[in-house]
């Protein structure tokens, strides 16, 4: 085994906290030539498609890929802007964000990667732990917990470290479905929606979908996804017939946890249900699922089945409210964490004075 060695690193470097925030990953362009290495990366991970290993070769290799990058970097171009991918900008805003009311604790460093494509977690991680991080937080931002997504990240994040000469002190979050800051911003989204635009017939929470067999092989994913929309209709008062959660973004023949967000869409009309807002509480981004399928293909779904108004309620992005609740979430991982007495002493003071500004 060769190790990586930190080339910045000084034994004179003053001990950081780094913080690390992960999202899923986007192409690097709206092309089939990005689309295809992005796509096999993301399809390869055995967390994320449970086949073995040799028929799933050959059924990536020589049926998914040479299609779906076409077709997938179709959907990118309608959501790419000058400024990019949307996951891209938006998860950059949130670490911005954090990093921005973090500043005045010298011994934190706040970055983000993607866990497929750029920029990765390796050349991120190793970034920290080059700049000094001898502790660090990862924090992936999957408000629910899946072995899809957030073990995969912590899969990334093992397979640095096992090649890295100094292991830093590690916290992980599995997941933040019942924070409080966090629920209370998304239903503050919901809120301003309503006094903009009035309400809807239904309100439907929609998470991504993952194959029913996993969840029955263990995975707490539905649950929690549940449990979200049970506590977010309690905080806003909604009655059992006035939201509901369903599942969006399944992909290939296999039987995936339900109910199916288009198939429901394409039903409620005449079940006289004739107005929907949709938001979705499992992502922390927009990105090419809830711009594109849910902003635009599941609209025309229950449109074109009589459907009179439909409404996507945006994701929490970069909102102030969303900003405070990762931030709490990080100041609980780091409590405990030596640090300077001196720059603790300014963080409380600077934490004091933005206070008395807010109030």
């Amino acid at each position: 085994m060769k190790y990586t060695n930190n080339p910045d690193f000084s034994h004179q470097q003053k001990d950081k906290i780094g913080v690390l925030f992960t999202n899923l990953g986007t192409p690097d362009a709206p092309t089939p030539g990005a689309l295809k290495p992005y796509l096999k990366e993301f399809l390869s991970d055995p967390r994320v498609v449970e086949v073995p290993r040799v028929i799933w070769w050959m059924v990536l290799n020589g049926v998914i890929l040479p299609f779906r990058s076409r077709r997938s970097a179709g959907a990118y171009k309608t959501v790419w802007t000058e400024r990019g991918s949307p996951l891209m900008f938006n998860t950059e805003a949130i670490s911005n964000g954090v990093a921005k009311r973090l500043e005045n604790r010298s011994d934190i460093i706040v970055d983000f990667a993607m866990r497929y494509g750029n920029p990765s977690i390796e050349s991120k991680l190793t970034g920290l732990l080059n700049r000094g991080a001898r502790k660090v937080v990862v924090v992936p931002l999957y408000p629910q917990y899946s072995a899809t997504t957030t073990a995969s990240t912590f899969d990334a994040v093992a397979e640095v470290l096992r090649k890295t000469r100094f292991i830093p002190e590690l916290r992980f979050v599995n997941h933040y479905t019942d924070s409080e800051k966090w629920l209370n911003a998304l239903v503050n989204k919901v809120k301003a929606h309503w006094q903009e635009h009035g309400r809807a017939d239904k309100l439907i929470f929609s998470y991504h979908g993952i194959p029913a067999r996993y969840w029955h092989n263990g995975d707490p994913y539905a649950c929690q996804c549940h449990k979200t929309s049970r506590l977010l209709a309690e905080r806003l008062g909604l009655d059992k017939d006035e939201y509901m959660t369903c599942f969006q973004s399944r992909f290939g023949k296999e039987e995936w946890v339900k109910p199916y967000l288009d198939e429901t869409l394409k039903g409620l009309p005449e079940q006289g249900v004739k107005s929907v807002q949709v938001m979705c509480p499992g992502f922390s981004a927009d990105c090419l699922e809830t711009i594109e399928e849910i902003g635009e293909e599941n609209h025309e779904y229950f449109m074109e089945a009589g459907g009179q108004r439909y409404e996507y309620i945006e994701c929490l992005n970069d909102d102030k409210g969303h900003i405070d609740a990762l931030v709490d979430i990080v100041e609980q991982q780091i409590s405990g964490w030596e640090i300077n007495a001196d720059t603790k002493l300014r963080h409380q003071r600077a934490e004091q004075v933005r206070l008395n500004k807010s109030k």
